[in-house]
């Protein structure tokens, strides 16, 4: 039998022991994604958290993910799929430099990117994914706005809004690796295609592209469109369920590497290990998921 389907076998027994849920963000490898029972972008995935009926979530992604799963599911084990995935996004802001923030700007209410640690977002008025960001920040009553922690995603959304918005200087490292010279680069490969970037980018790469979208917003304009190739400016993992999902269609990552390594850091092994030794296990202090919740809660309550 082979390594691989060894550990797919393993994974579906602990799975009944556990009785557990196996989530993964699209990100992942794709032997990974494909032992999920639900495959997301992190919008996707937390909504899909809140209606889990499991004793145990294993966390395919990385820590402020498994975190939200922890907060959205008190009585749940959150298991994460390895003990170091973390995000380097989420740790360009802490605490302390959020409140400072804060008394600089008291007008402004704080919309948190998901990508930030739980107590980013226990400090933060309403949580926003990169599908949702600029729904939320219109939907709420304030004029003024903090945005936390990707300038990035924060500049994209401040062209869909006339609110005031200031930006946190975060960014990921992943996204704005790539430059419009490369988008220019492979448009010049592939004259036909439609390109695709993540919100994550640079404005000069977004100004680039047909589309600033989601990796789950991705999904969905690739299955809906005519057009039979794309150039995709995000972590290459997402290039798996597309072609998955899309047979007749071509897709070819903008740039030569577009990986995030923590996302990476996550294999079949690694998951067979967590299960078999009840690892890793993600929780959140009483206080701090309170407040977080409310956060989270009134995101899903807008979208």
């Amino acid at each position: 039998m082979s390594h691989h389907k060894q550990a797919k076998e393993t994974i579906a027994g602990l799975k009944k022991e556990l009785n557990a849920v196996i989530v993964a963000h699209n990100y992942q490898l794709p032997d990974v994604q494909d032992i999920a029972d639900f495959v997301g972008d992190s919008l996707e995935l937390a909504q899909r958290c809140v209606s889990i009926k499991a004793e145990t979530i294993v966390f395919c992604g990385v820590r402020f993910m498994a975190e939200m799963a922890a907060i959205l599911n008190p009585g749940t084990t959150v298991l994460l799929s390895h003990p170091d995935a973390g995000c380097p996004l989420a740790d360009m802001i802490d605490v302390a430099t959020l409140r400072q923030w804060k008394e600089r700007y008291p007008e402004a209410a704080v919309v948190a990117y998901v990508n930030t640690a739980a107590a980013i977002k226990a400090e933060s008025y309403v949580c926003c994914t990169s599908a949702n960001g600029a729904e939320i920040v219109n939907a709420i009553p304030n004029e003024e706005i903090l945005f936390i922690p990707d300038r990035n995603l924060g500049h994209y959304i401040s062209t869909k809004t006339d609110k005031k918005m200031i930006l946190y200087p975060g960014f990921c490292h992943t996204h704005a690796r790539i430059t419009a010279k490369e988008v220019e680069s492979a448009r010049q490969r592939y004259p036909q295609a439609k390109i695709l970037v993540h919100p994550e980018c640079r404005p000069e790469v977004i100004a680039l592209a047909d589309a600033a979208l989601s990796t789950s917003q991705m999904l969905r304009y690739a299955a809906q469109s005519n057009h039979k190739v794309f150039l995709i400016g995000t972590e290459e993992g997402l290039l798996h369920p597309l072609r998955k999902q899309n047979p007749d269609k071509e897709f070819h990552i903008i740039g030569d590497s577009f990986i995030c390594p923590d996302m990476k850091k996550t294999t079949l092994e690694t998951v067979v290990a967590t299960m078999q030794t009840g690892s890793n296990a993600v929780t959140v202090p009483e206080e701090i998921k309170a407040r977080a919740k409310q956060a989270i809660d009134r995101m899903l309550a807008i979208t």
